[in-house]
C-alpha cells in the first residue's frame, strides 16, 4: 500500500535532527544578590557560571577586578566584601558575556575559552569564528579617576540606578551617588560627603 504524502513527510521530519535553539534561548540567569551583615552575597553564583559554560574561579576572578573588592566562592553562591547594588553586579555579569562568552561573529554563546601564544582568545564552537579576549573597557570617568575629596566639584558618568533611582557612579573602591541623573547621563556634582567608600553628591548647575 503506498503511503501518503503526509506520512512520508512526518517520517522524513523524524530523521533530521533538529537545528538546536539554545542560542536563541540563551538567558543568563538574574543575579540574586542581598545584603548580609558587611557583605554581599550573590546567590545563584553557581547556576549563572553553569549557564554561561565558564569556570567558577575565571568568573569569581572577573567580579572581584571590577568591584576593586576581595571575596570568595561558598558552595553556589560568591561573597564579596562590602555592600554593592543588584544593577551593579548584574552590569558586570552582562559585561562578562559580552566579553568572554557570545561570538562576536555569529552571535552564539557556543564558545570556550582557548589560550593561543599566552593570548587568551574566544573560539566558537558554531561558526569556527575566533578573536583576542578584549580588554576590560574603563568604567570610570578619566575626571573621576583621581582620589575623591570632599568639596571637589566633577563631571561625572553614573553607570546605573541604585534601588532609590539615584545614579551610581564607581569610582575605584567608591560608591557614589547623584540624585536625579540617569545612566549614561553626565553631570556636574560637588561632592558634600565621604563616608568609607561611599561619596554623597549635589548636583552642580
Amino acid at each position: 500500500m503506498t503511503r501518503s504524502y503526509e506520512d512520508l513527510l512526518k517520517k522524513a521530519y523524524t530523521n533530521i535532527t533538529e537545528p538546536t535553539e539554545a542560542e536563541e534561548r540563551f538567558i543568563v540567569p538574574t543575579a540574586r544578590v542581598f545584603i548580609e551583615g558587611k557583605t554581599t552575597v550573590l546567590e545563584n553564583f553557581a547556576d549563572i557560571a553553569s549557564t554561561l559554560r565558564r569556570d567558577q574561579d575565571h568568573l569569581m576572578k572577573h567580579l572581584l577586578g571590577e568591584l576593586g573588592t576581595a571575596g570568595k566562592i561558598e558552595g553556589a553562591r560568591a561573597v564579596f566584601s562590602g555592600k554593592f547594588e543588584q544593577e551593579q553586579i548584574s552590569s558586570i555579569i552582562r559585561s562578562y558575556v559580552e566579553d568572554y562568552v557570545i561570538c562576536s561573529e555569529c552571535g552564539k554563546p557556543d564558545t570556550r575559552l582557548v589560550k593561543t601564544d599566552r593570548i587568551l582568545m574566544l573560539r566558537c564552537d558554531a561558526c569556527g569564528g575566533h578573536r583576542p579576549v578584549r580588554k576590560r573597557r574603563a568604567t570610570v570617568d578619566p575626571s573621576a579617576a583621581s582620589k575623591p575629596t570632599e568639596g571637589a566639584i566633577m563631571d561625572v558618568t553614573p553607570q546605573f540606578l541604585s534601588k532609590r533611582g539615584d545614579g551610581v557612579v564607581k569610582i575605584d573602591r567608591y560608591t557614589m551617588y547623584v540624585a536625579n541623573a540617569k545612566p549614561g547621563q553626565t553631570v556636574k556634582i560637588r561632592i558634600t560627603r565621604i563616608a568609607g567608600t561611599i561619596i554623597f553628591t549635589e548636583r552642580v548647575d
